[in-house]
């Protein structure tokens, strides 16, 4: 039987931000494996490294120092075409919804769709249907054509989770996915990132502070000021 690849593999990584005597280390020795369809959770208090850390996995900040893999493929150093080639798999829910506002929801959710070849090559009107779909699972399917001024908070960030979701990524990171969700609004959504996880084989991040979601992770992880403790 195949050994199965981690999807994220972390080793000895470390990060320092400013220059000179102003220079801060933010993150120290991090040693971390994801495997496919692994549930990782990281409670961490504020000011701990864990967007820098969730930043870095994605690619969308540079390693200094250490070993930081996903897909089986360092990011260190890597190009530029193949970071981008490697973050089309990798899903982001962050803290700001970072929805464009002149854009209604299924168009917001498009945006995950249209950097991706195979997506495009399917055209318009399949990834408006797929756009859709995972609105209809987030519980916003009768808000499609609804502008981010007409929507709540909470309904702003299930706009930001679907377009996070609508491309199936094979890894996903999520800071505090559920802090603008109502508590069954919560429920709904982990159980979403469960059957992400089980039938995609889907690895997921998730930094959060709401203990009522605990239960679906596999595995919980706590950085304290930079250091992981399991």
């Amino acid at each position: 039987m195949t050994e199965q690849k981690p999807l994220v593999e972390i080793k000895d990584l470390n990060h320092w931000f400013g220059d000179g005597d102003q220079r801060k280390q933010v993150l120290r020795s991090i040693n971390l494996t994801v495997q496919p369809g692994e549930i990782t959770i990281l409670l961490c208090p504020s000011g701990s490294g864990k967007t820098t850390l969730l930043t870095m996995v994605g690619g969308l900040r540079s390693a200094q120092n250490g070993s930081l893999r996903i897909f089986n493929e360092e990011l260190r150093q890597t190009s530029k075409t193949n970071l981008t080639r490697l973050r089309r798999k990798v899903g982001f829910i962050f803290q700001a919804h970072n929805l464009m506002p002149y854009l209604n929801s299924q168009q917001n959710v498009r945006l995950g769709l249209e950097v991706v070849p195979e997506w495009l090559e399917q055209g318009r009107a399949a990834m408006n249907y797929r756009c859709n779909e995972v609105l209809g699972q987030v519980g916003l399917g009768e808000r499609i054509d609804y502008f981010p001024s007409k929507l709540s908070g909470g309904q702003k960030q299930r706009v930001a989770i679907a377009r996070a979701l609508a491309a199936s990524p094979q890894l996903l990171l999520a800071d505090e996915p559920t802090a603008a969700l109502d508590k069954d609004s919560g429920r709904d959504l982990v159980d979403l990132f469960r059957t992400l996880a089980r039938d995609n084989k889907t690895a997921i991040v998730m930094v959060t502070h709401d203990n009522k979601i605990l239960d679906i992770a596999d595995r919980i992880v706590k950085l304290e000021q930079g250091s992981l403790v399991e």
